[in-house]
């Protein structure tokens, strides 16, 4: 099998599982406790947030442990918003391709009396910093950006707009979860006030992930009962879970700049080929976008029949996001970069991992054409475009 969906969840490294173990076992006390077991469980947990706020340029004490990405970018616009309310401001900013978990919480926002601006991404995926700027008013509270594409890969200017959220004294909230691990992040450098990253996408188990809140920012509670991260987050702390969150996060910057050179070089080849299917296209930027990732639209078939085929040829991918892989709608980011509901209909994602060859390269472009040929080779769509009955897009 070749798994090409690493965008999804990634496999735990032999190092996140080593790092995890004694504490499913020998050092199983409550971090909250006083005595010797709790304490070399709190001890663990402190060195963990230690370690991740030094990967991403920040504070320990800024470091807040959470659920995923999901929870974290809920808590992270909330508070934003509920800071922003104190001060009657009302308004927030952010983009048409943010995950579900940005653009649901903005909806219920705005159920709530805020007014939120959504920027284009453009046929490339880019937001533009002129077009933040011009968006900015006195009443904005919060920008929230993420910092790479989910589905398409694409990487936003980050640096560029945090730099304008900063010089007009607004916050910057960005969901990191694709990047953090994957490409070089400080949030200091980077004029980010929020951010929120996941373990389970740089080789950390599921279900724990972390939220950076610059020091001065009031984070608002999701979950009460408890004193538990100083009093923002009730629960008993995941000790395993973070600990190897933390050592999964310390191999992935360590190996960083090598597997960046290398899944670069295989990204650009598995573009090169699936290009020579007629009538596909890339989506989004050819080079501001994650090292792993290719996403492409092929017409006259449905992305559905693709994934199928591909998984009995053994290659698992997807066609965009996994939290929306049960919708039968097309995918929002697609949309919104300009592709049609039909086109973007028949998308794949393939991100690669950091164990991926050029032999697997060359057997998903291989599976991949056989694949969209058959499918065609009955499409009634595919018939009617190539009859001059219907007008090619792509």
């Amino acid at each position: 099998m070749i798994y090409a969906d690493n965008a999804a969840t990634t496999r735990m490294s032999k190092t996140a599982i080593a790092a995890m173990l004694p504490f499913l076992d020998e050092i199983y006390g409550n971090p909250s406790s006083l005595y010797s077991a709790g304490q070399k469980a709190k001890e663990a947990l402190e060195g963990a947030r230690q370690t991740i706020a030094r990967l991403i340029g920040a504070l320990p004490n800024e470091i807040l442990f959470t659920s995923g990405g999901s929870e974290g970018d809920n808590q992270a616009i909330l508070s934003a918003a509920a800071i922003g309310k104190k001060q009657g401001k009302t308004h927030i900013i952010s983009d048409t391709i943010e995950h579900h978990a940005v653009l649901h919480t903005l909806k219920k926002l705005e159920k709530e009396g805020f007014e939120v601006t959504y920027l284009p991404a453009h046929e490339n995926g880019i937001v533009r910093p002129q077009e933040l700027e011009d968006a900015i008013r006195d009443d904005t509270c919060l920008v929230t950006v993420m910092y790479a594409n989910n589905e398409i890969g694409t990487i936003q200017p980050i640096r560029e707009l945090g730099a304008i959220c900063r010089s007009h004294g607004v916050l910057f909230h960005t969901d990191a979860v694709q990047a953090v691990g994957h490409i070089p992040v400080n949030v200091k450098d980077d004029n980010v006030d929020l951010l929120c990253a996941s373990a389970h996408k740089f080789h950390g188990p599921k279900g724990v992930g972390f939220l950076y809140a610059k020091r001065g920012v009031r984070l608002q509670n999701l979950i009460e009962g408890g004193a538990q991260e100083r009093g923002l987050r009730a629960g008993t702390e995941n000790v395993g879970g973070i600990v190897a969150m933390a050592a999964a996060l310390q191999e992935a910057v360590d190996g960083r700049e090598e597997n960046a050179k290398k899944l670069t070089a295989l990204r650009d080849r598995l573009i090169e080929g699936l290009s020579e299917i007629e009538h596909s296209a890339l989506n989004g930027d050819a080079e501001q976008r994650l090292p792993s990732n290719v996403s492409f639209c092929f017409e006259g078939i449905e992305g559905e029949s693709l994934l199928l085929l591909l998984d009995d040829l053994g290659v698992s991918a997807s066609s965009g996001s996994a939290c929306t892989s049960g919708s039968l709608d097309p995918s929002h980011v697609l949309l919104a970069i300009g592709r049609i509901h039909d086109v973007a209909h028949g998308s794949l994602r393939l991100s690669l991992g950091e164990d991926a060859t050029t032999a697997d390269v060359d057997e998903i472009v291989r599976c991949t054409k056989q694949v969209v040929a058959h499918l065609r080779s009955f499409s009634p769509v595919w018939r009617d475009l190539c009859s001059g009955k219907g007008n090619f897009i792509l």
